[in-house]
């Protein structure tokens, strides 16, 4: 009776680890081919702007890095991940600063709050361009109160400001918490995963979308790389 006990529990303390194994999806985004040269911005319209920037900027449709390393790809989940429903309680933030956004590209899920800061001396007018969600329009001055709101269908919204026209950038509204933004020379990583069969997608504003099948095994960390095509015009 007594080996009886311990056999179960050795079993029950066998399934525990097995729930509790996590992995992690990494790799690298590069591309192939010569991408555009990124134009500078000229900002001589909005002198309080142009005044941050000593260096001109240039536009962050393509944001390359050494190695052929590419920059500001969404890498996600798509299909697989165990979907809580669980919104994260904290919010996001998209800032204007500079007559720019920041960060260009910023990620939520579905139904989690998106604040948008302006911290600039000038108005700015933000124009999200939402197809499947509700599309608005707002004009923040200068000192104004953060602007709240949520989106509560997926989508790849690209977002513009009426009054300075070289500014622009993305909202990705995704379904799941199992995401990340490629960076640091087109890293990326998604952790936390348990065992199983996933679809990743990683999507780039100009050059388009990919999909993989990968499938982590235990606590493993299954490297995966994605490699676009450049556009030259």
């Amino acid at each position: 009776m007594r080996a009886k006990q311990i056999l179960t529990a050795l079993l029950i303390l066998l399934a525990g680890q097995s729930l509790m194994l996590a992995g992690t999806i990494s790799g690298k985004v590069t591309y192939t081919g010569t991408p555009a040269k990124q134009k500078p911005i000229d900002m001589s319209g909005e002198p309080a702007c142009a005044r941050q920037h000593p260096t001109p900027v240039t536009n962050e449709t393509v944001v390359t890095g050494p190695d052929h390393a590419l920059e500001n790809v969404v890498v996600y989940v798509s299909s697989g991940a165990p979907d809580d429903g669980q919104v994260p309680a904290r919010a996001v933030t998209f800032e204007q600063k500079g007559c720019q956004y920041l960060p260009h590209i910023v990620v939520m899920h579905t139904n989690q709050e998106l604040k948008i800061v302006n911290s600039d001396p000038t108005t700015h007018n933000i124009h999200p361009q939402a197809k499947a969600n509700r599309e608005w329009n707002k004009s923040q001055p200068p000192g104004a109160p953060p602007i709240s709101g949520k989106y509560e269908r997926e989508e790849f919204i690209p977002v513009k400001c009426s009054v300075h026209p070289w500014m622009h950038g993305y909202f990705a509204v995704l379904k799941t918490s199992h995401y990340d933004v490629s960076k640091g020379g087109g890293i990326f990583k998604l952790p936390n995963l348990p065992p199983g069969k996933y679809t990743v997608t990683a999507w780039h504003e100009d050059y388009g979308l990919q999909t993989a099948a990968v499938t982590i095994a235990g606590d493993e960390t299954k490297n995966f790389n994605f490699t676009f095509q450049a556009k030259a015009y």
